[in-house]
């Protein structure tokens, strides 16, 4: 697989950007979506899609760093835009969407992941759980002491959750629960 942290000619990096949004997509809408489709959707050859991402399991791999870079990258703008604990739902519902790309190919993901990438992307989730969950407390919309740790884990609880009608309203009602832990009063937004 290609090392994600050279740098890429602009063109380049412009066709894994367009293959990475693509192949999101696709997933969610049929985990078993050939590669070859998803080079064709993205208007790449199978060799340009092959060359960034050699095998499936790369590609699920992209898609997962891409995704939890978002997110990451998703906290301090969402505070900068909304109040603290809105932003906290709004990235919440963020990450439940991720949940949906990623039930469908959960398990071929979850062999592909290594230690490293694992390393390398929980600590950055935490650190916007953290950020957030700070916001609120400071304007004491939330109890103080929450450990981000604790609510990551219960949101990677959701991703377990198939995304069918009934499995988003079960989403739902346990996001309710958790911000009623988290002492919100009202636990849905207004």
């Amino acid at each position: 697989m290609a090392d994600p942290h050279v740098r890429l000619r602009a063109d380049a990096q412009a066709n894994r950007e367009r293959i990475l949004d693509i192949a999101r997509d696709a997933f969610a809408a049929d985990p078993a979506v050939s590669l070859n489709a998803i080079a064709k959707a993205a208007g790449v050859g199978a060799g340009t899609l092959y060359r960034h991402f050699p095998s499936r399991e790369a590609l699920l791999v992209g898609v997962y760093r891409k995704e939890i870079d978002a997110l990451v990258g998703l906290a301090p703008d969402l505070l900068a835009r909304h109040a603290p604990l809105h932003a906290l739902r709004l990235w919440c519902d963020r990450f439940v969407r991720f949940g949906e790309v990623k039930h469908g190919v959960a398990d071929t993901l979850s062999s592909a992941i290594s230690e490293d990438d694992l390393r390398e992307t929980y600590r950055p989730m935490v650190g916007a759980v953290r950020q957030l969950l700070e916001a609120c407390e400071e304007r004491g919309e939330i109890h103080s002491g929450v450990h981000p740790e604790d609510v990551l884990t219960l949101l990677a609880l959701l991703l377990r959750i198939s995304p069918t009608s009934d499995g988003k309203a079960q989403v739902r009602r346990i996001l309710a629960l958790l911000f009623r832990g988290l002492g919100v009063d009202s636990p849905s937004p207004p």
